[in-house]
């Protein structure tokens, strides 16, 4: 259980780096003012041939580009960076939080391999003992 949780935390936190340097750009194609196109990856598609002819005469055709940026700087930390009272709280915070949860001692069971004896007979019969 606790090896999934870490698999699906490194993925995420893999997938966020990720999508926050990725950069694109958005391409939308006006015709007037109708939406007739938006594409992210490939070209957009124009105004139809015989309108597009009768739409360039009039010049009310545009394309805008919208551009999201990411981030293009990373910045890595060191624990040298940190001041002295960071370092000292993430060193206490990290040796209390490691001794917490101690494995429990090995329980050594001495009778482990013993197997009892054969009862040829039930002694409490035999002596008539009972418990009431």
């Amino acid at each position: 259980m606790k090896a999934v949780i870490h698999r699906i935390f490194s993925v995420g936190m893999a997938l966020l780096v990720l999508f926050s340097t990725v950069s694109f750009t958005v391409e939308k194609h006006y015709c007037g003012d109708v939406l007739v196109d938006v594409s992210v990856f490939a070209e957009v598609e124009k105004c139809a041939s015989e309108a597009e002819e009768m739409l360039a005469k009039m010049d009310c055709c545009k394309d805008t580009v919208d551009v999201i940026q990411g981030q293009d700087e990373l910045s890595f930390k060191t624990f040298n960076d940190l001041d002295f009272e960071q370092q000292v709280f993430l060193t206490s915070f990290t040796y209390s939080y490691l001794n917490l949860f101690e494995g429990l001692p090995e329980q050594i069971v001495p009778f482990k391999n013993y197997s009892p004896p054969n009862l040829v007979a039930d002694i409490r019969v035999l002596n008539q003992v009972f418990t009431i």
